[in-house]
């Protein structure tokens, strides 16, 4: 199998190298609807507790919290719906199509949160119209991974690792700018003023971005791989299933550390305040750090595996990860400062650029390009739907029911294990390095 993929990328015609200002152009064009689909994501985690009380109001703080979780997990069953329908079209109508198609779900969706009006000013369609805005965001993030790093390494194959790295780097932008509004929010207005309108800002935020990302989708040029793609199936995920199933598999292993690091840092602040009795601000000033580091050392990692492979850095930076996860946890846990809880996300957010700073490129390898699309956004939502989306929820409930507050760290070690022996089949199935 992996040869087929090789051959068929060797047997592409690319294009002469773009320039400066075109890759920039491209970089932005691709990692903005990411950026929001995150941004909006991790405002939704961040002000959790507030969103609980506003439209899942019961006798019991945690069961609203759990109920505000639930929805924020249930959003991502339709993920792997909107991977297969947006997957394909980027397959069959081209990776920009399908990219503008994304942009505007996710404007649609964000809209729907910030004007939606609270449980004690419509009742019950309060909290369905916070989960309908949630599945609209999701179907359309459903497709967006997949289409928009086919379109970086198919329009510039000789540094996809370098530019692929920027759909997680992007992440990284769209955490700093959730925990920057989570820290000045909380610092700056009152609980009745948060609760009253404070909350929505993050939202009508993310919402201005998005006509700036439309408007850069509309300028950009279809990839040449895509236009000499070989073969066209008339069922992209038919054919993705018959011929490639290992390849999904793969991409579902290697993505479950990387997942499942990306949801505890966003349940941070929650376990901060809520557990460690640690006040909200601190909990969002640690995650500050946390995707500062995310945002600087993923190109950098995304560069290193174009020169050196991206399976081994990988390996490296996941058995590192196993050896010091769980003593981490065990000095936050037994002193809850801002020190060592910025020391912590410090090293965990070092190891996780060190793991998925290569890993948008390495899952592009794995498909050929009249599938790409289809494959990377099916086996993505599915890790994220599996091994993210139930992540908040999870902890709160296993920390909860055990009283145990090292719950999180057995969970990173059973989701490094599987990435560690992914990575090594991966070398071995398909000979990348």
């Amino acid at each position: 199998m992996s040869d087929s993929v090789i051959t068929n990328e060797q047997a592409l015609r690319h294009p002469k190298k773009l320039s400066d200002r075109k890759l920039y152009k491209l970089i932005i064009a691709s990692s903005i609807g990411n950026a929001l689909e995150w941004f909006d994501l991790i405002a939704y985690a961040f002000f959790a507790g507030t969103i609980s009380k506003l439209f899942f109001p019961t006798d019991d703080a945690t069961l609203s919290l759990m109920l505000a979780l639930f929805t924020f997990a249930m959003s991502y069953l339709i993920r792997p719906i909107g991977a297969i329908v947006i997957g394909s079209y980027a397959d069959k109508s081209g990776r920009k199509s399908a990219m503008l198609l994304t942009i505007w779900l996710m404007m649609g969706g964000t809209f729907l949160i910030a004007v939606m009006p609270t449980y004690a000013s419509i009742g019950i369609l309060a909290p369905i119209g916070i989960l309908l805005a949630r599945l609209l965001q999701g179907f359309s993030a459903g497709g967006e991974f997949g289409s928009a790093t086919a379109m970086l390494v198919e329009q510039y194959p000789e540094r996809k690792g370098f530019l692929s790295s920027f759909m997680f780097a992007s992440q990284g932008v769209s955490g700093l700018l959730g925990a920057g509004f989570g820290l000045v929010l909380t610092a700056l207005l009152t609980t009745q003023q948060l609760e009253s309108w404070g909350w929505r800002i993050p939202f009508i935020f993310g919402l201005l971005i998005g006509p700036v990302g439309l408007y850069i989708r509309r300028h950009i040029e279809e990839t040449a791989a895509f236009e000499e793609k070989e073969e066209d199936p008339k069922v992209p995920v038919a054919e993705l299933f018959k011929s490639h199933k290992r390849s999904i598999m793969y991409n579902i292993g290697a993505m479950v550390l990387s997942t499942s690091v990306t949801y505890s840092i966003i349940f941070m602040p929650t376990y901060a305040s809520k557990f460690l009795g640690m006040s909200s601000s601190i909990g969002y000033g640690g995650t500050l750090i946390s995707y500062a580091v995310l945002t600087v050392l993923t190109p950098f990692v995304g560069t290193l595996s174009d020169k050196f492979g991206r399976t081994r850095i990988m390996i490296f930076a996941s058995s590192l990860f196993f050896l010091t996860v769980y003593p981490a946890f065990t000095l936050l846990s037994t002193s809850p400062t801002l020190v060592m809880l910025a020391s912590v996300l410090f090293w965990l957010s070092i190891l996780k650029a060190m793991y998925f700073g290569g890993l948008p490129a390495l899952m592009s390898e794995l498909f050929p390009t009249h599938v790409r699309a289809t494959g990377m956004s099916l086996s993505y939502n599915i890790a994220t739907t599996v091994f993210g989306s139930f992540t908040p929820a999870l902890l709160v409930w296993s920390i909860s029911a055990t009283g145990d507050l090292l719950a999180p760290s057995y969970y990173l070690l059973a989701a490094c294990s599987v990435s560690i022996i992914t990575m090594f089949a991966i070398r071995k199935d398909f000979k990348l390095h």
